[in-house]
Order: C-alpha cells, then sequence, then structure tokens
C-alpha cells in the first residue's frame, strides 16, 4: 500500500510520496521491496495514489537497473492506482483476480527488517486466514493494541485514544500481514453493498473476530520494524540502519540476549508477590530497559513463579501482574522482547496447592528449560548472552546456560549462595549491569 501522501512528514515529503522519502539514498520502498526479495518474494502490487507516477517512474515493471544502487531490482512489479482513496484495504477488493491464494500485505510507511520465511511458516502452521505481525513498542499508550489467547489467536481489538483497560499487554499491530483471499473477497462483499472505502482493521479485522469462517492470528516478533511517519521516527530509523540494529534485530541472525529476572531486578522486591497491587517497578527499571530496546540486545524476563503451583496466585491474576509491569514499562516508552514463567514447584504440603504442578520440572531456575524455549523462539545465541538477577540462583541459571552473568546487590537483601557459584560482576541496581554490558559488553 503505497499510495501515502505523508502530511506529518511534509518537511521531507514536500514534492514525494511518503513511500519515497529516503534512506542512505535510497527510497524505503525499495529497502522493503528488498527484504522481501530476500525471502524469495519477487511478485509485487503496488497499490499508488498521491504522486503515484513518481514511484512508477522509479521503479517500473522491477527488472530493470535501480537509479539509486546500480543493481538490478530483480523482482515484478505491477500497480493498480487508486483515482480516490480506497482505504486501507478497499484496493484489496479491486485487485482480487491478482492475488495468490496467499498474500503479504505491506504498508509503504514502514521500515522492515524481517524474516518473512518465519512468518509466512506460522500463518500456514495455524491454517489461519490472516495473520497480523504483532510486536511491543516504546509507546503502547497512543497504540492499537491486539489481544491475543495463549494460542496467539486474536481474541480482542484495544483502539488508541478510547476506553482501555487499566493494565494491558503491549502488543501492536505493526501493519504487515499475511492474508488469504478470503479477505479479499470479504472487502468485496462489503463494496458490493455500494461503499468504496474500507478500513482493513475497523471493517474487516476486528469484525471477523470470534467468526467461525474466519481465522485470526498474531504473529509475535522482536524484529524490526518502525514506521517513518514523523521526522523524529525517520532520524531514528536512519540512525538505527547506520549502526546496523536494523539488520541484527532479523530473526534469521542470532540474537544477543539481556536475560532479567523478575522480582528484585525489574520489579520491586516484595517476597512472594501474589496480586497486582504489589507489582511495582524497581529504582532505574524502565530506564535500564529502554537502553536494551535501543540496542542489538534482547531484553527478555526469565522468572519462577511457585505462587502458581502453591495455590497463592491464580494464572489470571499473573496475568493481570504482568499486564501492569509491560503498562508502567511502556508508560515510561520501555518494553521487553519476551517474559517466559515457571508455574511449577517441587515440594508439597501447601494449603491449596495444585498437585499436577508439584513436580521437579526442567524450567525452575536454575535449570534452563525457560532459557533454551527462549533461545529457540527468537534464535538467541547464548554464549553471546547475559543473565541479570538479584539472587545466586539467577547466577546459577547463566552458569548452566554458559552465559555471562550479573548480580544486582539491590533486590532481595537476604542472598544465599547455596549454589557456590560466582557472578562476573556486582553491580547496585539494573541500570548499573545494562551500562556495563552495553559499554563493554562486546569485549568481555
Amino acid at each position: 500500500m503505497a499510495g501515502g501522501k505523508g502530511t506529518r512528514l511534509s518537511s521531507v515529503t514536500r514534492d514525494i510520496p511518503k513511500p519515497m522519502v529516503q534512506i542512505d539514498g535510497r527510497p524505503l520502498l525499495e529497502h522493503q521491496i528488498d527484504n522481501l526479495k530476500e525471502y524469495g518474494i519477487t511478485d509485487v502490487i503496488l497499490v499508488t495514489g498521491y504522486l503515484g507516477d513518481i514511484i512508477e517512474d522509479y521503479f517500473q515493471n522491477g527488472h530493470g537497473i535501480s537509479p539509486s544502487t546500480g543493481r538490478p531490482f530483480g523482482v515484478n512489479i505491477s500497480y493498480y492506482s487508486e483515482e480516490t482513496p480506497l482505504g486501507t484495504a478497499g484496493a484489496l477488493g479491486r485487485i482480487k483476480d491478482r492475488l495468490q491464494e496467499n498474500f503479504i500485505l505491506l504498508f509503504g510507511d514502514l521500515f522492515t527488517s524481517i524474516d518473512y520465511r518465519r512468518f509466512i511458516e506460522f500463518h500456514t502452521a495455524k491454517n489461519a486466514d490472516a495473520t497480523l505481525f504483532v510486536h511491543p513498542n516504546s509507546h503502547p499508550y497512543d497504540s492499537d493494541i491486539v489481544i491475543t489467547d495463549s494460542d496467539s489467536r486474536v481474541t480482542g481489538w484495544s483502539y488508541k485514544n478510547t476506553g482501555r483497560n487499566k493494565y494491558y499487554k503491549n502488543l501492536v499491530n505493526a501493519g504487515i500481514y499475511v492474508l488469504n483471499r478470503k479477505i479479499a473477497e470479504y472487502v468485496c462483499g462489503i463494496q458490493s453493498g455500494g461503499r468504496e472505502k474500507v478500513d482493513l482493521e475497523k471493517d474487516v479485522i476486528t469484525k471477523l473476530l470470534g467468526s467461525k469462517d474466519y481465522r485470526i492470528y498474531g504473529y509475535g516478533s522482536s524484529e524490526y520494524v518502525k514506521d517513518l511517519g514523523t521526522p523524529e521516527r525517520l532520524e531514528t530509523v536512519t540512525e538505527d540502519y547506520f549502526s546496523g540494529i536494523c539488520k541484527k534485530k532479523n530473526l534469521s541472525n542470532k540474537q544477543k540476549c539481556i536475560f532479567l529476572d523478575r522480582d528484585g531486578t525489574v520489579n520491586q522486591y516484595v517476597g512472594f508477590l501474589r496480586n497486582v497491587e504489589q507489582m511495582e517497578l524497581a529504582p532505574t527499571a524502565a530506564e535500564a530497559i529502554r537502553k536494551i530496546n535501543s540496542s542489538e540486545y534482547l531484553a527478555v524476563i526469565i522468572t519462577n513463579q511457585p505462587v502458581i503451583a502453591r495455590g497463592e496466585c491464580s494464572f489470571k491474576e499473573l496475568e493481570r501482574i504482568h499486564n501492569k509491569m509491560y503498562t508502567l514499562l511502556g508508560n515510561e516508552g520501555a518494553y521487553v522482547d519476551g517474559l517466559y514463567f515457571c508455574p511449577h514447584h517441587p515440594d508439597s504440603g501447601f494449603d491449596g496447592e495444585i498437585k499436577e504442578l508439584k513436580i521437579d520440572c526442567d524450567c525452575r531456575k536454575p535449570k534452563t528449560g525457560m532459557l533454551r524455549r527462549a533461545a529457540e523462539d527468537l534464535n538467541i545465541d547464548l554464549g553471546r548472552s547475559w543473565f541479570v538477577g538479584d539472587t545466586y540462583q539467577d547466577v546459577q541459571t547463566g552458569v548452566n546456560a554458559g552465559m555471562k552473568t550479573v548480580l544486582l546487590s539491590s533486590g532481595d537483601e537476604n542472598k544465599k549462595n547455596k549454589f557456590g557459584c560466582t557472578p562476573d560482576y556486582t553491580v547496585n541496581q539494573l541500570n548499573d549491569a545494562v551500562e556495563m554490558i552495553l559499554k563493554y559488553g562486546s569485549d568481555i
């Protein structure tokens, strides 16, 4: 969808369409096409509108040479020109017969560096009719929030600038989709009723949630997707591009991660945290995680939650606790790329305990099951990653996984080293640990 005018970018796009704004001397649209081509996607339809002739003059049919690089585009490009704006989905009804059974829809104001192979494989495995690329971002409070169940099926939608639950998971619709042609046919049905302009989210996606005939899923990813809607965001993306962060965040590449314990590291230590009212961020936690977000590292929380097995906290309450944490971090421009928790506990004898969770599992720290799951999900190189926590159990977990470790002197004051392990470094608070890792980590 390349018909955007880019009103908020008018200082940059006075006489060009928004998708032609340049990064490193090349149009954004060319960067997008290169990302698609990297994964064998070479048939492209460009839906144009405002100053669309500039786009067509530049790309032609995709068989020629890029004026910016002197290299062949190497794709097949065709066009559909909107004489009047048709909304974010209206063009799908007009080009339905040109679409394959499953196709990618990509909005032209995004800089992307993603592994499309993973995205498509997820869509196929779920037998989905629509798969949304969803991710956490630094401003969830003014973004549309996608609500998913434990199987990643989309169950709800929370629009920005409307009434929203007090706490929510930071999961934002990025503007990239894998869609089945059924979705284009649904748009045709809307247009046959006389309405040409169709909004993909309001008129299609959210209308189909809960339908037995349409399967809508959210593909969660830590990869680099940012819109260039303002001069400030364009500047951020440009800086990330030249620093190499955009490419490094692509999940086809091994990732580096700073793994974080939760209690006493990200949130204030209160012993066993059992209810949402007890969740408050630790000093400097949001600042520290914000710095991780701006770096080439991922931020992933790894936490034991024996309160579940002991019957002291329900899964639903734990979800509320984590949603509050996501919200508090998001309010300060920070987010985590993943969270893994162990609900088990090996010892019995607690009133109200859940028998089936009283097991000797492979995920409870200092065992490394949660780390191995995260490494598989996010293609993390554990050997180039760090574990930061406030207990020696956290240190031993990192040691067991072959990582460098940092022990925080804050958090749990009654630290007992029953493991006999030694951290690589000891610092006061999380921000101290993150600053040290980002400054010296590659040299250590």
